[in-house]
């Protein structure tokens, strides 16, 4: 009677283990992420049998009805505000509706293989770095977690490609240009990436055309039109220390050559502190005066700067068409 008292306790003792073992997994693998806007469709969606790209969207609009829309759909596995705050919409292993019409290296239907993650913000224009730094941190954690490299991370534009229209006789590729500047060289430097697709492998072996040149331009050229705004020095990849040779008596040694302090000055985040590095108020935006009268040619200059309910906007990336009347214009 003891022999199997001491055989269960063992048993249970394992069992235990095992759980904890789990558990702590599991916590490893945990993605700080809030809940709040979790899909009802996530019980109805199969498990993906594997994991091989992480895909960025924009999502073309405000926070809100991004939000609601991707979770009534379950259309996305995580989102990302212009706030950093990061979303689960539907659980990582499940499959999310978010690729749409789309083909990779031959294989169509994307949802079935990878990761959506959606980014309030548009495609063609710049995002906040605190937005693009959880963004950094989300997609390095699914890298670690499912072993992707690099240039496994591509944008909704990479994969997603048109059927025959009245326009292009044949499945071609630029069907969107949802995430585009996510395949630039400057936004992929913040988010600590450091290659990306070389060419796209669908083009190449003839199963699509080339619909859309400026996009394949962005996403395997070099057009990079935020490299001004995200420069070099503001993430730039881990390299080893620069050695310098110094000359002894006896033998010749080398030293690490201290790094150079950047020079770099982030955007002001607000007016106090537009006021604090010497910008002065120019005028505000009427029916009867735009920012072009207010301030001449620096309307659209990079150190020229919008204030509206204390959103701080540069000259160099504002919308012409979303120059509000009652905005401020601020130069130095």
């Amino acid at each position: 009677m003891d022999v199997e008292r001491r055989v269960q306790n063992r048993l249970c003792l394992a069992r235990g283990l095992a759980l904890l073992v789990l558990f702590a997994a599991s916590a490893a693998q945990a993605i700080d992420a809030s809940n709040r806007y979790a899909s009802p469709r996530n019980p109805e969606r199969a498990i993906r049998s594997s994991t091989e790209l992480i895909v960025l969207h924009t999502t073309e609009g405000g926070a809100r009805g991004s939000l609601n829309k991707l979770s009534e759909r379950g259309e996305c596995h995580f989102c990302v505000t212009e706030e950093g705050t990061v979303y689960r919409i539907v659980d990582r292993d499940r499959e999310a509706f978010h690729a749409g019409r789309s083909m990779w290296r031959g294989k169509e239907d994307v949802d079935k293989f990878s990761i959506g993650i959606e980014c309030v913000g548009n495609h063609d224009k710049a995002m906040p770095l605190v937005q693009l730094r959880a963004v950094a941190k989300l997609v390095s954690e699914l890298q670690n977690m499912y072993h992707l490299s690099d240039d496994k991370v591509v944008c909704h534009s990479h994969v997603a490609y048109g059927a025959p229209n009245k326009w292009q006789k044949r499945k071609h590729r630029g069907r969107k240009r949802c995430g585009m500047l996510f395949a630039m060289p400057s936004v992929r430097r913040v988010l600590g990436l450091s290659s990306r697709p070389a060419y796209d492998p669908d083009t190449r072996a003839k199963r699509l055309v080339v619909g859309d040149a400026y996009l394949a331009k962005v996403l395997y050229g070099n057009v990079d039109t935020w490299r001004s705004v995200y420069p070099a020095s503001v993430a730039r990849p881990k390299t080893p220390p620069r050695r310098v040779y110094v000359q002894s008596k006896k033998k010749t040694k080398t030293q690490a050559q201290p790094a150079r302090a950047s020079t770099l000055r982030l955007p002001p985040k607000n007016i106090a502190e537009l006021k604090a590095r010497g910008y002065k108020a120019r005028g505000r935006v009427s029916k009867k005066m735009t920012a072009s009268q207010l301030v001449g040619k620096k309307w659209n200059d990079p150190d020229t700067y919008y204030t509206i309910r204390n959103k701080v906007i540069p000259g160099n990336i504002i919308n012409p068409a979303r120059i509000e009347v009652g905005m401020c214009v601020w130069t130095r």
